[in-house]
């Protein structure tokens, strides 16, 4: 194969290019080099490439699906022993900012971000970018119109101390859910969090759609980690599930960033520029019901991660993950 120095120096130099014919340019590589590898933990990953594939034929997506952390372990395993496969990481900030640390990603720039503000973007010191966020889902309160008849709605964290919700709320015990709790530890106080105990709020092994879907069924009334997108996808099918924000809605952003050693640079890049282009973005919002980090839906965005160093970040998901079990019972 062609030598790593090569290969980065070609991925360096494709990731600034912005004359105006950069797709058209891309487009020719990628052509060229046949397919492109991404390693994403979005569910919808295999569909999103199918529609990639549609928009610039003779160029396949190779793809690998896992967790945030699943994901960076295999990225940074092989980069740590030259083995570069990946071409396009899509993931969480956590895993993003730990691939950062390493040296993992190049800098790119794309005529698509002067549409995000700064905070759906990961700037390097030269005006480029190590990430932009593609797609977000929203934490707030999921709940089954059936099961909650008679019940007044939590509207703010506040309210999921009322007598009448005790026993009547669940969570699953992933990162995602303690990252609302983080936004409570934010908003309010540690010892807010700690009242919840006297709730009775069940803890349930089941994480994202699998949690959601006992929701759909009435097994858990409500949850105050519900994912938006989540919700929005049953609802169209016609399930009896509703969400909305609480005091600030936590953004699980994903974002989108080029390895440095890229084998398919051009594939990689022209991937990048479709998840963050028009299209891509009306695919995230139109079929698979996720937020924008551009657009402001009339409610408070919450970033947990926002700020810290990677190691700050990990030392804070323990500690609410602490706080989740304190206050939880077992399933």
């Amino acid at each position: 194969g062609v030598g790593s120095a090569q290969t980065g120096k070609g991925v360096a130099e494709l990731a600034k290019y912005s004359r105006g014919d950069r797709e058209q340019m891309l487009y020719e590589g990628a052509k060229k080099e046949g397919k492109v590898v991404w390693y994403t933990s979005l569910v919808p990953s295999k569909d999103i490439a199918k529609i990639f594939e549609a928009k610039y034929p003779g160029v396949t997506v190779e793809v690998y699906r896992a967790s945030g952390i699943e994901l960076t372990n295999k990225a940074l395993a092989e980069h740590k022993s030259r083995r570069y496969i990946a071409d396009t990481v899509e993931a969480t900030p956590g895993a993003l900012m730990i691939l950062r640390d390493e040296q993992f990603f190049a800098p790119y720039t794309s005529p698509f971000l002067k549409n995000y503000p700064d905070s759906a973007k990961e700037k390097t010191k030269s005006g480029l970018v190590y990430w932009t966020t593609d797609r977000e889902s929203y934490i707030g309160l999921a709940y089954n119109k059936n099961s909650v008849k008679g019940l007044e709605l939590p509207k703010k964290f506040d309210d999921l101390l009322k007598p009448a919700l005790k026993g009547k709320m669940a969570i699953s015990s992933d990162e995602s859910s303690a990252r609302q709790f983080g936004a409570m530890a934010w908003a309010k106080s540690d010892s807010f969090i700690r009242k919840l105990k006297d709730q009775e709020i069940t803890l349930h092994g089941a994480s994202g759609p699998g949690f959601n879907e006992l929701i759909v069924s009435g097994e858990v009334a409500m949850s105050f980690v519900g994912f938006s997108t989540n919700v929005a996808h049953s609802a169209k099918k016609g399930s009896p599930i509703a969400w909305h924000a609480l005091d600030l809605a936590v953004a699980n952003a994903g974002g989108v960033g080029v390895s440095a050693n890229a084998t398919h640079p051009h594939g990689a890049l022209l991937l990048v520029d479709f998840l963050i282009g028009p299209d891509g973005q009306k695919m995230f919002n139109e079929t698979f019901a996720y937020g924008s980090g551009a657009k402001n839906y009339g409610f408070e965005k919450f970033y947990p991660e926002k700020g810290l160093t990677t190691d700050e970040y990990a030392d804070r998901v323990e500690k609410w993950m602490r706080l989740m079990k304190e206050i939880t019972r077992k399933q």
